[in-house]
């Protein structure tokens, strides 16, 4: 609570501070940053506390606030930000209500789904005019699909609440009007929702004017603060606060409110004219753009505005009449002011808006524009509706363009081609509309190869160490680190306006060899432009390896091409694949954008202080790698014979399967979307699957073939334990059973082996899907054998072994095979058909080893709800599906539903398959009463014999189907129809930490206390992976995260104990690097449950740090399991109802000698260390303490339940 005396210290403490004479206008500092960064250095200074939690694409606002806090940066009234992460966004909403309730000015930061879960809040807070301010990036809502992109679905769910609601359409808009919405908040009484685009505004880097403390503490209404503190919650004036009402009172006391939203907008205005007079800026309610006399508007709000903007000057200068309402503050919507800005020369409107609400007469921004107008001067102007940009579509000036030639569509879409309800407008050439003198850069990297972080830099030092404006984007696609990353660079002497991709540039950059025959990237250079292409081809070698498409463009257009073997320079240099470094020098040398000496000493300085703390030598590798950058670069002299260059193939050739609907989708959207042609795809593609369901198996087709090395296996040093397929993160490794005559059959590059121990004339060998493995090296690491039989070479040495590979699933599953190793061995597990295969999952992911191996076990007849997440994301991201069906054309039923309620959603599908199953069956029954075929008879029995047990009831399903289907009857017929539920399915619930300890704990936890045939996968990395790294409450002490910028302080909870707990769940901890055969034990265990399992799973992650890689990431696992940081048990309650001990303990004695080690070898902790030896050494011995603590409370839980 800060009462009056604390507000007085806090004014004292601020006599620096200028004396309340502003000048006309402040020089303010410039800094390069995006919007996110922007909303969080402007709402810091008048936060108290801040409550958060993560969600994409906010999280970095509540990131910095927490490393400021860390850092013990003061706010306004002295003091750092007390910063609270929560559970959820909903508690985070209500730590808001309860710290504005107890007078301390409080602030959140969110988006999407996470902004809906503090609607009933925002209620409440607006309901007792509580000062609150909740920064939101603006992002679509989950639909038919989930897209993590901009658009204006979520916060249009928030105008009904009370909050006040202000947009900004840039980084320097969000600094300057996120002060106007905390200095309205305070003054005025009403909360407010301060948003701008997700992702586009957000995340859009920008050299930006910052504003001071000193001038912020000048506008605050230091009154009014002391207002609200005084009218919080004390016992010393105990108040009551929150009543139920009944119908005498209640109506009357809700419209007593509106004299405080009559007086807002004043409010809002008075502050945007103070900042107004001191930056010089033009900031109103409604502020208009364009040309006086203007007879064609468009109102709209949010990014869009600044290419409208920009399309306005190229559309004005050549004689048009066009101009732009930019709509600032939307609720409390003044309709006068929109009145006011309009010019009375406009003869017709057109109201773009960035949502679709099915079923309206029109969107939101839309309807109020229309009653504004209702009975003002423009009643009878024609006003125009068109939606776009949904899920962060680009919108492109030609867009604009054609809105403003729009005469004959009065509700229309733009940047989409709608050719089933024609809504969409035609549109014509794209105008290359940015300003003069504007220099447009774009480079191609692979996800985590330091492209995107090099281009940052890039930005910052061209930013900061120059007069020219800049302006960075990054483009992803739905793969994790491994992806395609595509960074769109601007750089001018005048404001940046062009919020939309780069399609006209001046120098395009191929950091990654493999997307050469991919993508059509030299088609963006303007004639002249320059072209830059990492490869391991000598200039001789291109004219036989570059597509003709590719290099018929370059000579026909005069392009500057050049290249460079970054591969071979990062060996050279020490720094591996990490190239990024090396790349960006050239690219300073080549685009000439600064002088090249000066922009060496800022790559040489900021490399210094990047990684200074990690040694000299490091430096050095770094300042190595820049020189050889530049000094490596090879000018290719471009022959004229390639002007004639013929069409070669690029990118995925069309398919040709069995499974019509699988090939249609793979054609028609996977290949498109691959070749970054998605966004040309038209709305009929799509209308057979309008409920966003997919094909699976289709990550089979991409072949993608981005690794640099791949294993190669060697025969005779093969031991065939398949450890290596067991744990390969994307199914890329095999084990296959062949007949002499199938290994007669087989390319002649195939290389085989004599079964161990021989099984009749069978041949063992070990398939390699060279273009879809990721490089990540964890098979030949996990290799046991004297002499490695798996070793890394070069993809181009193996890609004869993709025949091989392909050949390999061709063949069947052998019985022979099946009955010498049992499916729940090891061994004999990695001779069953993996049904999940080739994700987007970063290359050594320590999640999806798991989710395959539960797939071999148990897919032709699992039902999957996965929680969002990391294992949403590889395991359901468009276009590719990697979840995949058997030769039968069984396979996993995946969906997902929220983050939230994912043990919920897995528990509902149980519900309807146990319901649905119970029906058929009833008939079923009445069939055994009296069904005299003996096969049907026979099939009934062994039905009902193996009713409980997946494996066994699928085969007597089968053969009970077969019976029926033979036998023709009425009945049978009847019990035909619902054949697909008859046999017993396996229900998984998939998702991470931060969902099962977190956000869905509280589901999670009914769901198991129901004891229904459940079972509970979580993927343990101890953070929120899929957000950036965030501290869940599995995250261990000691650990530094994002939202535990100091290391955490509190130990981990624990989720099995708390499982256990109930007595009747299936409990299991497992680490597949640690103990293989532990982990697949618990996975058949867990599943032959009748009743409600958990199985928390060990999973190292990129967000960790592993100093080794995350080509080690289960050795890693074994470390944690020796050093004591993680243990193996199983609570099985089938032991306990046969008289055993149902708790065992499978890890041994930990060497807690060993744990700090293990912590220093990873960044999460080793960099706490660095940052802050005490603490850490301190916050390690406390997590020392706690694992031995651990390990003597799972010891005496084995003697307790030994006891029973």
């Amino acid at each position: 609570m800060v009462n009056k005396l604390a507000f007085a210290n806090s004014i004292i403490t601020a006599q620096f501070f200028s004396g309340g004479i502003f000048p006309m206008a402040i020089k303010r500092k410039m800094k390069t940053m995006d919007g996110n960064n922007a909303a969080a250095w402007v709402s810091y200074p008048f936060t108290d506390v801040a409550a958060i939690y993560p969600i994409t694409p906010s999280s970095v606002m509540a990131e910095v606030t927490d490393s400021w806090s860390a850092k013990n940066k003061k706010n306004l009234f002295g003091q750092p930000v007390t910063v609270a992460e929560m559970q959820s966004e909903a508690g985070a909403a209500g730590t808001v209500h309860g710290s504005l309730s107890a007078g301390a000015l409080t602030t959140t930061y969110t988006a999407s789904q996470g902004l809906l879960l503090m609607i009933p809040n925002m209620y409440k807070i607006a309901g007792e005019l509580l000062p609150n301010v909740i920064h939101v990036s603006a992002r679509c809502v989950s639909s038919h699909a989930l897209n993590i992109f901009g658009d204006h679905s979520d916060i249009y769910a928030c105008r009904q609440t009370g909050y006040a609601m202000l947009c900004s359409g840039s980084a320097q808009e969000v600094m300057d009007l996120g002060a106007v919405a905390h200095l309205s908040t305070i003054k005025g009484r009403v909360p407010f929702l301060h948003f701008f685009d997700g992702f586009r505004t957000s995340h859009e880097i920008q050299k930006i004017e910052t504003w001071d403390d000193e001038t912020l503490y000048e506008l605050l209404d230091k009154d009014a603060a002391q207002a609200f503190r005084d009218g919080a919650l004390h016992p010393e004036r105990p108040v009551l606060r929150g009543s139920a009402q009944n119908p005498d009172i209640f109506f009357q006391a809700r419209e007593a409110c509106n004299k405080y939203y009559d007086a807002l907008p004043a409010i809002v205005e008075d502050y945007m004219n103070k900042v107004n007079d001191l930056i010089g800026t033009d900031y109103k309610l409604f502020n208009y753009y364009g040309a006086p006399d203007a007879e064609h508007i468009i109102i709209a709000m949010g990014s869009v505005n600044e290419t409208i903007e920009e399309t306005i000057d190229y559309l004005n200068a050549q004689g048009g009449k066009y101009g732009l309402v930019k709509v600032r503050l939307y609720r409390p919507f003044v309709a006068e002011k929109l009145v006011e800005a309009i010019p009375d020369s406009v003869k017709r409107i057109s109201v773009l808006d960035r949502t679709k609400e099915p079923g309206s007469l029109g969107e939101p921004l839309y309807l109020d524009v229309v009653a504004a107008l209702k009975g003002t001067k423009f009643n009878d102007i024609p006003v125009f509706t068109g939606r776009y940009g949904l899920g962060s579509k680009d919108t492109v000036p030609a867009q604009i363009v054609a809105v403003f030639k729009n005469t004959e569509k009065p509700r229309f879409t733009i940047g989409i081609e709608d050719d089933v309800t024609n809504l969409s407008l035609p549109l014509e050439e794209n105008p290359d509309s940015a300003p003069a003198g504007t220099t447009a850069c774009k480079f191609w990297g692979l996800g985590s190869d330091g492209t995107v972080g090099a281009n940052k830099n890039s930005i910052k030092i061209i930013g900061d160490h120059t007069d020219l404006y800049a302006q960075a984007y990054f483009a992803y696609d739905s793969k994790k680190s491994g992806g395609v990353t595509i960074s769109h660079l601007r750089f001018g002497k005048t404001p940046i306006k062009s919020t939309y991709l780069i399609n006209k540039a001046d120098f395009v950059a191929c950091h990654n060899q493999s997307y050469i025959d991919k993508y059509d990237m030299v088609s963006d250079i303007k004639p002249g432009g320059t072209f830059l292409l990492n490869t391991i081809w000598s200039p001789e070698e291109l004219d036989a390896n570059l597509p003709g498409q590719v290099k018929r463009y370059i000579a026909q257009n005069n392009i500057n091409f050049y290249i460079i073997n970054g591969v071979k320079l990062g060996e050279e240099t020490g720094m591996g694949t990490r190239i990024n470094t090396i790349l960006q020098s050239a690219f300073f040398k080549l685009a000439n954008i600064i002088p090249f000496e000066d922009a060496l000493g800022y790559m040489k300085a900021a490399a210094e202080a990047s990684y200074s703390k990690k040694g000299q030598d490091v430096v050095e590798k770094n300042w190595n790698a820049i020189d050889a950058g530049h000094q490596n670069i090879v000018k290719v002299d471009v022959p004229d014979s390639w002007k004639d260059a013929a069409d070669t193939q690029m990118g995925m050739a069309a398919v040709t399967c069995d499974d019509k609907k699988l090939q249609d989708y793979v054609n028609n959207i996977q290949i498109p979307c691959n070749a970054q042609e998605g966004n040309n795809l038209p709305v009929s593609t799509f209308v057979d699957m309008a409920d966003g369901t997919f094909p699976q198996g289709s990550a089979a087709f991409e072949k993608r073939g981005i690794a640099v090395k791949v294993p190669s296996w060697i025969p005779e040093n093969c031991i065939q334990c398949n450890q290596c397929a067991y744990v390969c993160p994307h199914a890329v490794i095999r084990p296959v059973a062949m007949t002499e005559a199938e290994a007669s059959a087989a390319p002649a590059q195939t290389k085989t082996a004599a079964f161990k121990p021989a099984i009749g004339d069978l041949k063992f060998a070990m398939t390699v899907s060279t273009l879809d493995c990721t490089g990540c090296g964890v098979c030949a690491n996990v290799c046991p054998a004297k002499e490695k039989a798996l070793v890394m070479e070069p993809i181009a040495s193996q890609l004869d072994q993709q025949e091989v590979f392909n050949y390999g699933r061709t063949l069947d599953e052998k019985p022979e095979v099946a009955a010498k190793f049992k499916a729940d061995t090891v061994k004999g597990s990695q001779f069953r058909q993996p049904l999940l295969e080739f994700s987007g999952a970063c290359a050594g992911c320590g999640e999806t080893p798991y989710a395959k191996l539960v797939t071999q076990l148990f897919g032709d007849r699992m039902m999957i709800a996965n929680a969002t997440g990391c294992s949403s994301i590889w395991g359901g991201s468009a276009p590719s599906t990697p979840y995949t069906v058997n030769k039968k054309g069984r396979g996993p039923a995946w969906s997902n539903s929220l983050f939230e309620d994912n043990a919920e959603f897995g528990y509902g599908m149980y519900l309807a398959q146990e319901t649905l199953r119970n029906r058929v069956v009833a008939k079923v029954k009445a069939l055994e009463e009296k069904a005299e075929n003996p096969d049907v008879k026979a099939a009934i029995a062994e039905y009902f014999d193996t009713f409980n047990d997946g494996a066994a009831n699928n085969i007597a399903t089968d053969k009970l189907v077969e019976a029926l289907e033979a036998c023709g009857c009425d009945d049978a017929k009847a019990i035909l129809k619902e054949k697909d539920y008859l046999s017993k399915k396996s229900q998984w619930i998939f998702g991470g930490d931060g969902w099962a300890y977190d956000i869905g704990f509280g589901g999670l936890d009914h769901v198991i206390a129901q004891g229904k045939n459940v079972n509970i996968l979580v993927f343990d990395t101890e953070v929120y992976s899929n957000t950036g790294g965030q501290a869940s409450k599995s995250t261990p002490t000691g650990a530094i995260a994002q939202f535990a910028a100091a290391g955490k302080v509190v130990k981990k909870k624990d989720l099995a104990g708390i499982a256990m707990s109930y007595g009747y769940v299936y409990v299991a901890h497992v680490a597949m690097g640690a103990n293989m055969n532990q982990c697949i034990k618990a996975f058949a265990e867990a599943e032959a449950y009748d009743g409600p399992s958990i199985v928390i799973a060990y999973a190292p992650c990129i967000n960790h740090g592993i100093k080794t890689g995350m080509a080690t990431a289960q050795a890693e696992e074994k470390k944690a399991v020796e050093a004591g940081y993680w243990h193996l048990y199983r609570y099985n309650p089938d032991l306990k109802a046969q008289g055993k001990n149902p708790f065992t303990l499978d890890s041994k004695a930990p060497n807690t000698d060993e744990y700090k080690n293990f912590l220093m070898g990873e960044v999460r902790y080793n960099s706490l260390a660095r940052q802050n030896p005490e603490r850490a050494e301190k916050l390690f011995d406390t997590a020392v303490a706690n694992a031995k603590d651990r390990y003597d409370y799972l010891t005496r839980l084995t003697a307790l339940y030994g006891q029973d």
